[in-house]
């Protein structure tokens, strides 16, 4: 993640043109996300797939993978956010509204190669500090899954570990290891 210098307002930077990869805004600093790389892309993939299959046609919940979130005085781009279905924002179409300035229900960041795994830690606490109701850091690098709630300490995934996301959406079922077998494309 490259930290650009320009100090800006959160107004100023929800003003500037989106970038590839994406800028995000904390505490007055800009820094621009990590290009992702195959496996990052895989796993971010799957994840918003398997969240999609259960939680669309139920209308219980959606995944939106990359999406823009402002809220806390901080704007983030999670790699996948998953919004339950009565809290999704519509416009007067019933189609999302663009700009989200709540937050997500589940947030998920996906480790990349040579990205930090304390930044990351930190960027969780945050998140379910600040109305997210569970986030969880996938890394690649480590074969785990970390998982946050709001008040309790992470807790650690590995290999059969059900990852577990309670009331959000009873019927989803994952272990870490069915998680990275994903990464195979055979």
């Amino acid at each position: 993640m490259a930290t650009l210098t320009k100090h800006l307002t959160l107004e100023q930077f929800l003003e500037l043109p989106e970038r590839k990869p994406a800028l995000e805004f904390e505490v007055g600093r800009i820094t621009q996300k990590v290009s992702p790389k195959a496996k990052h892309s895989t796993l971010q993939y799957r994840l918003a797939q398997v969240f999609n299959r259960i939680g669309e046609p139920s209308k219980l919940a959606f995944a939106f993978p990359e999406l823009r979130e402002t809220y806390a005085g901080r704007s983030y781009v999670p790699d996948v956010s998953v919004f339950t279905w009565d809290r999704i924002q519509r416009d007067e179409d019933g189609e999302p509204i663009d700009d989200v300035f709540v937050p997500p229900d589940i947030a998920i960041e996906i480790r990349s190669p040579r990205q930090r795994l304390d930044g990351l830690i930190e960027r969780c606490r945050w998140y379910v500090g600040n109305g997210v109701r569970l986030a969880l850091l996938v890394d690649p690098i480590r074969r785990c899954v970390i998982l946050f709630l709001p008040g309790q300490e992470p807790e650690e995934l590995r290999d059969n570990d059900a990852i577990e996301i309670g009331d959000l959406l009873p019927s989803f079922r994952l272990t870490v290891e069915e998680l990275f077998a994903s990464l195979r494309i055979v």
